[in-house]
């Protein structure tokens, strides 16, 4: 199935498919899906952590492949009809088995709820949304997560960034991203480059109401707020929606707005500029990221 979906930018909507591991349903955006196959044998890599499967080369292109129901420590049901999702984010190819594929649901991100995080099993840690339909509940996975556990270096890549001026450790940064792992990371990038005033949110939502909060208290909005640098997928408020409130309001719109997401590719590049975002950066190239905001806030 290829995916050649691209919904209206900023309407604070997402298209999940749905997929179901061991019975239980699971979602992922659809924008980070290139296609589904059948399930094939995997090439194993030797001294892989069990979740990784192996590779395998689909027109010669090498994938790996990650076993969800490892992952999510659920019993493999034999039906003989099991999927491999295959997905493209972080500038990376990677494969997750699957037990079935339910269809494409479209949902408000308004309507997704942060998890909780009190469950024993272990899937609340890597979830990022709980998504609520009439008859069932879809966890929303935090992919990135998932293959950052199995090879760090793969979702992360820290390298290059550079020291900020002296003149620009008091520059007020607000920075919106769900994933715990990541949003902490940047925070602390962001510190180790010389910036002392960033504060974070994890949904959109409490980021936009946190930067339209500051109207009206300085003549100059970047006296407030220097830059505000955003992930895509996010419950109760993507960042595209983010993005355009900032840029549609006559006071808000000179507040550069950088987004930062593993959705970057040409399409969703298209949908940013759209919403006016001043750039993207695709993860895990958070030194680049760094080196932008220095030289441009």
């Amino acid at each position: 199935m290829e995916n050649n979906i691209l919904l209206e930018s900023g309407t604070n909507e997402l298209e999940v498919l749905e997929f179901t591991v061991g019975g239980q349903s699971f979602g992922i955006n659809i924008a980070k899906v290139n296609e589904i196959m059948n399930y094939q044998p995997m090439i194993p890599v030797p001294e892989s952590p069990e979740e990784f499967e192996g590779v395998f080369t689909p027109r010669d292109k090498v994938i790996s492949v990650i076993d969800l129901h490892k992952v999510l420590h659920k019993e493999k049901i034999e039906s003989g009809h099991d999927l491999l999702i295959i997905c493209n984010f972080n500038q990376m190819d990677v494969g997750f088995h699957v037990s079935s594929v339910k269809g494409i649901q479209r949902i408000s991100w308004e309507d997704i709820e942060k998890p909780p995080r009190i469950s024993g099993d272990g899937i609340s840690n890597i979830a990022t949304g709980i998504a609520k339909l009439t008859d069932r509940i879809i966890l929303i996975l935090d992919f990135e997560k998932i293959v950052s556990d199995i090879n760090r270096s793969a979702v992360i890549d820290t390298t290059g960034a550079t020291k900020a001026g002296e003149d620009k450790a008091e520059k007020h940064i607000v920075i919106a991203e769900d994933s715990p792992f990541l949003n902490t990371l940047i925070q602390n990038t962001l510190r180790e480059a010389g910036y002392n005033n960033v504060v974070s949110f994890d949904n959109g939502k409490d980021a936009w109401d946190y930067v339209s909060g500051h109207k009206g208290l300085s003549a100059d909005i970047l006296d407030d707020i220097s830059c505000v640098i955003s992930d895509i997928e996010m419950p109760k408020m993507d960042g595209h929606h983010l993005t355009k409130l900032i840029k549609d309001d006559d006071i808000l719109q000179k507040i550069p707005v950088y987004l930062f997401s593993s959705l970057i590719n040409d399409q969703m590049r298209i949908k940013g500029e759209s919403v006016g975002a001043d750039a993207q950066f695709s993860k895990p190239q958070i030194g680049l990221l760094i080196n932008y905001v220095n030289e441009h806030i």
